[in-house]
């Protein structure tokens, strides 16, 4: 027969209620009484019940996660952390999968509210206008990863993507390149993405190189994206170099490039975003800008934590720093 409440409480030698206070963290048991607790639970694998004990304190310690795309090795590095941090703290954790749709979006939030998570990570393809109001409305906590509402009002966690592609375009102007080409999302979409299309110009106009918008190619972040896109663009304009906003688009890119007969680098250049695993053993190792993911995951997990126990955030927008890795895709 599985240990009851009344059977730690006895074998720790405390009331039934200091047990209670102990499993729900109420910071009037002193540590020596805990410790006697947390031992007996240990002794007797205590497993309380999840639903009365929810039911009772309104909390259920799950925690949602709502990702674009599951497949996305950037994507899981964020969950990797954010479960790591999820786990010390002793939450579970409900993965909601979009696949880059709206509708699924909204679904999962709704799906969340109702099983009664204390919280949310989420990430989004686009943080439009229904997005946003639904998530006040449902009065989730909500800690935004790797994007940023437009007026700010969810906490969040993100590096400068506007910066980091200004970085990666200028890196390229300095290797001599005069016709570069950007793949990516377009300005209109809310999401980080779209903040390098700006960075992008930015670095041409700072370097006097001339917008020219038959270098400009809006898609997805997918090799297959960058891989037909890049079949067009060789159609319809010459190039020097090709700035990425992920490195599966680069990749793509890479292949079309390679299946053409056109070198990478000795033709063309192209630098990539994120710096997911791969790029570091695909051929050619892939320039790129490294996001810290792991590190998303678990400061926008912490962050959370600390919202859903009623803790002040030392900082409610965190911009973590990129770095630019040099590898084989550049001159």
């Amino acid at each position: 027969m599985a240990a009851s409440i009344k059977d730690v409480a006895k074998e720790a030698g405390v009331s039934i209620a200091t047990v209670s206070r102990v499993l729900n963290d109420v910071d009037v048991v002193n540590e020596d009484t805990k410790a006697k607790v947390q031992l007996a639970i240990k002794k007797l694998d205590y497993r309380p019940n999840i639903v009365a004990r929810s039911l009772k304190t309104q909390r259920t310690r799950t925690i949602g996660i709502i990702i674009p795309d599951i497949s996305s090795q950037f994507y899981s590095e964020i969950v990797r952390g954010g479960e790591d941090v999820s786990n010390i703290y002793d939450y579970n954790i409900i993965l909601c999968n979009t696949d880059l749709d709206q509708a699924k979006e909204i679904e999962y939030i709704r799906v969340l509210k109702e099983k009664m998570v204390d919280g949310v990570i989420y990430m989004s393809n686009s943080l439009e206008p229904e997005i946003i109001s639904l998530l006040h409305n449902q009065q989730i906590p909500t800690v935004l990863v790797e994007t940023r509402d437009k007026n700010h009002t969810f906490p969040s966690v993100t590096i400068d993507n506007k910066k980091a592609a200004f970085d990666a375009v200028s890196y390229l102007i300095k290797k001599g390149d005069k016709k570069i080409a950007y793949f990516g999302y377009a300005p209109e979409f809310i999401n980080a993405s779209a903040d390098r299309y700006l960075g992008y110009k930015d670095a041409l106009e700072k370097n006097g190189i001339p917008y020219d918008d038959k270098l400009v190619k809006f898609g997805g972040l997918r090799a297959k994206a960058g891989y037909e896109t890049m079949l067009e663009l060789i159609k319809e304009a010459k190039f020097d170099g090709v700035f990425c906003s992920s490195d599966e688009a680069a990749m793509g890119v890479i292949n079309a490039l390679r299946e053409n007969n056109i070198k990478v680098p000795e033709d063309v250049d192209v630098i990539g975003f994120d710096n997911i695993y791969v790029s570091s053993i695909f051929y050619p190792k892939l320039t790129t800008i490294e996001q810290p993911m792991y590190d998303m995951g678990s400061v926008g997990m912490r962050m959370l934590i600390k919202i859903i126990n009623k803790k002040k955030l030392e900082e409610e927008h965190i911009v973590l720093d990129h770095v630019l890795i040099e590898r084989d895709s550049c001159k």
